[in-house]
C-alpha cells in the first residue's frame, strides 16, 4: 500500500454503491471479448488520446483499472482515481505496481498539484456523479494548459434511465427508440443483477446535453469535440433481427465530449 491511496482530504471517504457490485464488475470486465469497453470504447479512447510514452493521465473514476492499464501499457504515467475501495484493490489486484490508484471523490483531486495533468479521461462514470459542476472543476485545475479532458457517457438523448426503451412498429418493421423525458433531469438506481439478486444497484443521474455544455464552458473549458458510438452487435437471425440490426445503426449507445484548458 502506498500513500497515493490517502487523498489530501480531511473529509472522511464513505462507501459507495459501486463497493457492492464491485465483483460483478470486475468479472464482467476480465472475462473476455464482447463488453463494450473493450470492443467499443477502448479502440476509440485510444485514437482520442493518442497517448505518448510519459503522458500523465488522470483516469476518473478508474474502476477495476481496466482503462488505466491499458494507458499504461502504451507508456502513460498513470493514476487512477475511484471513491470505491473495493475496485481499487481489485485495481492494484490486477495491475502493475507503476500505476498509481487512489480513492478519492472526483471532485475533491487534493492530491494533484495544479497544472499537473495532461490528460484526464473519465469513462461511462460521470452519469454517476452528483457533483459534476465540482468535477469539471477540478479536473480543469489539475490539468495543465492545453490538457484535455476526455468524458464518454451514456448518450444522454437516448439512453435515459428508466424514461427510454425500444418499441417495435409491427406493421412498418422498424424499431424506434422512446424517449419519455429528456430536459428534466432525474436519478435511478440501476439493477445490476435483475434477475438474480435485484438488490444490487447502483445510481445513475440523468442530465439533458445542455447541461454538460454549460458546466464546462463554465469550468472554463472549451469543447473541441463529440462523437456519437453505436454498436456493432448483431443480432440472431429472426423476424426481428432485420429492424434491430438497423436500430442499432442509428440510434448511438455513447457519446464522447472532448474538451480543452486553453
Amino acid at each position: 500500500m502506498n500513500d497515493f491511496r490517502k487523498p489530501k482530504s480531511k473529509e472522511k471517504v464513505t462507501s459507495t454503491s459501486w463497493d457492492k457490485v464491485a465483483t460483478w464488475y470486475d468479472d464482467l470486465l476480465e472475462s473476455g471479448d464482447g463488453t463494450y469497453q473493450k470492443d467499443l470504447i477502448l479502440p476509440n479512447v485510444l485514437r482520442l488520446l493518442e497517448i505518448k510514452p510519459g503522458k500523465k493521465v488522470l483516469d476518473l473514476a478508474c474502476g477495476q483499472g481496466f482503462f488505466s492499464r491499458e494507458f499504461f501499457k502504451l507508456g502513460a504515467v498513470v493514476t487512477g482515481v475511484d471513491l470505491s475501495r473495493n475496485l481499487i484493490a481489485l485495481a492494484e489486484k490486477h495491475s502493475p505496481k507503476g500505476i498509481k490508484f487512489v480513492v478519492s471523490y472526483a471532485d475533491k483531486l487534493g492530491f494533484l498539484d495544479n497544472g499537473s495533468i495532461d490528460a484526464v479521461v473519465c469513462v461511462s462514470a460521470i452519469q454517476n456523479m452528483k457533483n459534476v459542476a465540482g468535477v469539471f472543476e477540478e479536473c480543469f485545475r489539475a490539468l495543465k494548459a492545453g490538457g484535455r479532458l476526455l468524458l464518454v457517457m451514456n448518450h444522454p438523448t437516448f439512453r435515459i434511465p428508466k424514461r427510454s426503451s425500444w418499441g417495435l412498429d409491427d406493421r412498418s418493421k422498424i424499431q424506434y427508440r422512446r424517449v419519455d423525458e429528456y430536459l428534466s433531469e432525474s436519478s435511478s438506481e440501476i439493477s445490476t443483477h435483475p434477475g438474480s439478486n435485484p438488490s444490487l444497484a447502483t445510481v445513475s443521474f440523468h442530465h439533458p446535453l445542455q447541461f454538460y455544455f454549460k458546466a464546462l464552458h463554465k469550468s472554463g473549458f472549451l469543447i473541441s469535440r463529440l462523437e456519437e458510438w453505436n454498436s456493432a452487435k448483431v443480432s440472431q437471425p429472426g423476424p426481428r433481427a432485420p429492424a434491430e440490426n438497423k436500430a442499432r445503426k442509428e440510434f448511438p449507445l455513447f457519446l464522447a465530449i472532448e474538451a480543452i484548458k486553453l
